[in-house]
């Protein structure tokens, strides 16, 4: 381990893209450099064949037909294309929709200027801290929200904060009993965690290469095309690429990357999560040992159907997390007191769980992934050990409890 080299464990915000994936990705920059649309040279052939051949990867992956992947700039945009697109496209089916308070932003601020033109939203609660599923909504909850006019129920797959694995499936077969439709944001799921469409049985699917070790600016929206087909109203008008739905000119190296990046997360998944929930417990358990008012924020951790394997979250009482990272200037993670860096404020995941406004500011998320060993965890539960006790010993205010 490089002493001078930062310790990365924020995979949640980004992940960097596998060599592999580069090496798939660098011909089609300068050498088979064509536009997929301009089919009639051999360079245009050559990357609409590439285009086809990573849209073919994808759907096989994900358990979904090729024309069923529109490619995308990332999930904000395929989140409000699904959500925005579906509402424009059935304005006369109902102006209800339904998610949930612990959304990402993409979802959560296209759904508010959907309350401001009118629609009635539901944002459903969610289990509170220090409940073993906490995170999770109910599908309970979901099945008593539904009305006649819900034209639209939109769950994420899996929480960016603290890991909760949402009962999509479930929910999802709620819907077709009904007639709505549902869209999922699985950005943090897609390349983490097995995603079968045949399974999970969802109308809409939001994902993006740069969490599962892609290039940046590159994603994906599944749009159902059987059993119901799915019309979208695009947001993007111009030359009708993808089908009509999204137009402009394909990214034809991030769509390469983005094929090849989801094919390695596939063929390595299940070595991959029982060794990132080997190392996020070896954390978490270092920490717990050695410092006291330190709190799981997010579904137990010996749940792993409910929770993401290497996330953990944790609140440390009578520290703020921000100061805290400071003084552990090698570790790259975030704190629960900036979630979203273009507007920092305290994350509105954690207040959800009812946490109070300290533990919010006292929480760390980690998000390991797949370049972090043994030996950075011993290092970054050692260094935040040392700082945590500098820092209370230093505070010029009383520790206060975590969970108060």
């Amino acid at each position: 381990m490089n002493p001078d080299r930062p310790i990365y464990m924020d995979h949640h915000a980004t992940t960097p893209v596998d060599p592999r994936v580069l090496q798939a990705m660098l011909p089609f920059f300068s050498e088979e450099f064509g536009n997929a649309a301009s089919t009639t040279h051999g360079l245009g052939r050559m990357a609409s064949e590439a285009v086809n051949g990573a849209r073919e990867t994808i759907a096989a992956i994900l358990g979904a037909r090729p024309r069923e992947i529109v490619f995308t700039s990332g999930a904000t945009e395929s989140n409000n294309l699904a959500i925005r697109g579906v509402v424009d496209r059935r304005q006369n089916a109902g102006r209800h929709i339904i998610s949930v308070t612990t959304e990402h932003p993409a979802v959560l601020h296209p759904l508010k200027r959907l309350a401001d033109r009118g629609y009635d939203v539901s944002l459903l609660p969610v289990a509170p801290a220090g409940d073993a599923e906490a995170g999770l909504v109910r599908v309970e909850q979901v099945a008593d929200a539904l009305r006649d006019d819900t034209v639209l129920v939109t769950v994420m797959l899996a929480n960016n904060e603290i890991g909760a694995i949402q009962p999509v499936e479930p929910i999802a077969r709620l819907c077709k009993q009904r007639g709505i439709l549902i869209h999922t944001d699985a950005t943090q799921a897609v390349g983490r965690m097995p995603v079968d469409l045949r399974q999970l049985e969802v109308d809409l699917m939001s994902f993006s290469a740069h969490k599962m070790y892609g290039p940046k600016g590159i994603g994906g929206l599944y749009v159902r095309r059987r059993n119901p087909v799915v019309k979208l109203e695009p947001l993007l008008l111009g030359g009708g690429h993808e089908g009509g739905l999204r137009s402009g000119t394909l990214n034809v190296p991030g769509i390469v990357g983005m094929a090849t990046a989801l094919e390695i997360c596939a063929g390595e998944m299940q070595g991959e999560m029982a060794r990132l929930a080997g190392l996020r417990g070896r954390l978490f358990d270092r920490l717990a040992a050695a410092l006291d008012e330190i709190r799981l924020n997010g579904p137990a951790l010996d749940r792993p159907a409910i929770r993401l394997p290497g996330n953990l979250n944790v609140s440390f009482g009578g520290v703020d997390g921000e100061t805290l990272l400071l003084n552990v200037p090698r570790l790259a993670a975030s704190s629960g007191s900036a979630c979203t860096s273009a507007h920092p404020q305290p994350s509105h995941v954690l207040r959800a769980l009812g946490l109070s406004h300290e533990a919010v500011r006292g929480s760390i998320r980690f998000g390991l992934g797949r370049g972090n060993t043994e030996a950075e965890v011993n290092a970054v539960s050692a260094a935040i050990i040392d700082s945590v006790r500098r820092l209370r010993r230093s505070s010029s205010r009383p520790a206060v409890q975590s969970g108060a």
